[in-house]
C-alpha cells in the first residue's frame, strides 16, 4: 500500500468507533430506555414501540433517493464528505433529544415520533456516505477486505463499548431519565469527534467514473431494479439482519427475566465482544485460504449450533456464553462477507447497465439495517407485551414457562429462519464469484480504454 491508501485504510476504519458507538446506543438502548427507565404506561410504551417499528420502515424508502443525492454531488470535497459532515451533525442533535424524555402522553408520543424520524434521515444520510466511501477507495477485492475487516473490528470495538459500558454505568449512577440524557450527549460528542478521521484523513480516489452524467430519478430505480445481483444480495442481507437484530435486542431481557440475573449481561456482551472481535481480526486470512462461499456455510453452519445451544442454555451461564460465541462469531463472518457482497456489486451494476452508482447501491446498507431494525423492534415489543414482561415486569418467575416460551421462540426461532433463509437465497441466486468479478474489472478497464481512445 501507499502512504495515502493506508492512510485511508487506517482513517477509514477508525472512523466507524464513534459511528457504532453512537448506532449502538440508538438500536440497543432506546427500547429499554422507554420500557425500564421512564416507566412509560402500557398503551404509551406500546404506541412509542410501533412508531420506532412503522418510521424505520417508512423512512427506508428514502434511503435510494439520499443515495441519489449523494451520486449527483460534486463539490471540492468530493461526493460523499458532505454527506458524512451534514448527516453527522443533525444527527447527533436529534440523539440527544430521543434521550431527553420530554413530555407526556400523547404529547410525548408526537414529540418522539417526529424526532426519531429526523434521527434516523440524518443518520441515514451519514451512513450512506460513509460505507460508499469503501468501493471508492479500491476495486481490489482483498484490499476491500481488509479494509472492511479492519472497519468492522473498528465499528465492533465502538458497538461492544456501549454494549459492555451502558447497563453498569447508567446503574451506578442512578438509572434516571437525567442520566440517560447525559449519556446521549457524551456518545453525540464522541460520535462526530470520530467523523474527524474521514473528513480529514482520507482522500476519494478521483476517476474519469466521476465525470458522469448526473443521475436520474428514473435512472436510480434502474441502477436498484436491474442490477439482478444488488436485488439478491439486498434481501439476503435483510433477512439475516433481521435475525441479527432480534436477537441482538432481547439479550438484556434474556438475562433479566430467563436467566435471572441482569448483572451477567455484561459479562454475557464482553464474551460475545472477544469472540467477535477476534473473529474479524482474523478474517483476512482467513479469506485467503476459503473461498466467500465455503466461509458463509461454515458460519451458517456455526449459528445453527449456536442457537441450538442457546434455546435450552438458560439455566448454565457457560452454556449461554458457548450459544452466544458460536452465534456471533458466524454473524461476525456473515456481516463482513454481506459488506463485500453489497462491495462487488457496485462494478457488476457497472458492468451491466454501463453506469456507476456507488451511493444509490450502498443506500440498500441504511433500508436493510431500518428494515431490519423496525421488524425486530416489533417483533420484542409484541413480545415484551405477549409473554407478559411489559404487564408484569419484576423478575424471572414474573412471567412464567409460558412467557418463557414465547421469549425464546421469538429470539432464537424466528432469526434462526431468517438468517437460514438469507443463505438459501445466496447460495440460489448470487454469483459474482471471485473469478467472475475478475472478469467484470477486465472488460470494465477495456471500456475505459476504448472511451479514452474514442474520446
Amino acid at each position: 500500500m501507499t502512504a495515502q491508501e493506508k492512510r485511508n485504510h487506517y482513517s477509514f476504519g477508525l472512523g466507524t468507533v464513534g459511528r457504532d458507538m453512537f448506532y449502538a446506543f440508538e438500536a440497543n438502548c432506546l427500547l429499554y430506555f422507554l420500557s425500564d427507565v421512564l416507566s412509560l404506561p402500557v398503551w404509551v410504551f406500546a404506541a412509542a414501540s410501533m412508531i420506532l417499528s412503522f418510521l424505520r420502515i417508512f423512512d427506508a424508502l428514502n434511503d435510494p433517493i439520499t443515495g441519489l443525492v449523494i451520486d449527483n454531488i460534486r463539490s471540492p470535497w468530493g461526493k460523499f464528505k458532505p454527506a458524512i459532515l451534514i448527516g453527522g451533525l443533525f444527527s447527533a442533535l436529534f440523539s440527544v433529544i430521543l434521550f431527553s424524555g420530554i413530555g407526556s402522553g400523547w404529547g410525548f408520543v408526537i414529540l418522539f415520533g417526529v424526532t426519531y424520524l429526523l434521527w434516523d434521515i440524518t443518520y441515514g444520510i451519514n451512513d450512506i456516505g460513509y460505507w460508499t466511501l469503501l468501493p471508492v477507495l479500491s476495486s481490489d477485492q482483498k484490499m476491500r477486505e481488509k479494509t472492511g475487516a479492519f472497519a468492522r473490528i473498528c465499528a465492533n470495538v465502538g458497538m461492544y463499548i456501549v454494549m459492555v459500558a451502558w447497563q453498569p454505568v447508567t446503574a451506578a449512577l442512578g438509572n434516571t431519565p437525567k442520566v440517560w440524557f447525559w449519556c446521549a450527549v457524551v456518545i453525540a460528542a464522541v460520535y462526530l469527534l470520530g467523523l474527524l478521521f474521514p473528513l480529514l484523513g482520507i482522500r476519494e480516489k478521483r476517476t474519469a467514473m466521476e465525470k458522469q452524467e448526473s443521475t436520474s430519478v428514473k435512472q436510480m430505480f434502474r441502477a436498484l431494479l436491474k442490477n439482478d445481483q444488488l436485488m439478491w444480495t439486498t434481501l439476503s442481507m435483510a433477512l439475516f439482519m433481521i435475525g441479527y437484530c432480534t436477537t441482538v435486542n432481547f439479550a438484556i431481557y434474556y438475562m433479566k427475566y430467563l436467566f435471572g440475573n441482569e448483572g451477567l449481561y455484561v459479562v454475557l456482551v464482553a464474551v460475545v465482544g472477544v469472540a467477535q472481535l477476534g473473529t474479524l481480526s482474523v478474517y483476512p486470512m482467513v479469506a485467503k485460504k476459503m473461498d466467500r462461499r465455503t466461509m458463509y456455510t461454515m458460519a451458517t453452519c456455526l449459528v445453527l449450533a449456536g442457537y441450538a445451544i442457546f434455546f435450552f442454555a438458560e439455566v448454565s451461564l457457560v452454556l449461554i456464553a458457548i450459544g452466544a460465541v458460536l452465534v456471533f462469531v458466524g454473524q461476525a463472518f456473515i456481516q463482513t462477507l454481506m459488506l463485500m457482497f453489497l462491495a462487488d456489486t457496485v462494478e457488476y451494476g457497472q458492468w451491466k447497465l454501463g453506469k456507476r452508482n456507488e451511493a444509490v447501491t450502498f443506500s440498500v446498507q441504511p433500508l436493510i439495517n431500518k428494515i431490519g431494525g423496525a421488524l425486530a423492534t416489533g417483533i420484542v415489543s409484541l413480545t415484551l407485551i405477549f409473554s407478559g414482561i411489559k404487564v408484569d415486569g419484576g423478575t424471572a418467575d414474573a412471567i412464567g414457562p409460558e412467557g418463557k416460551l414465547i421469549v425464546k421462540i421469538a429470539m432464537f426461532a424466528i432469526p434462526l429462519l431468517m438468517i437460514v433463509a438469507g443463505y438459501v437465497i445466496y447460495l440460489k441466486k448470487y454469483k459474482i464469484s471471485e473469478e467472475f468479478y475478475g472478469q467484470v474489472l477486465c472488460d470494465l478497464q477495456k471500456r475505459e480504454k476504448t472511451a479514452e481512445k474514442e474520446g
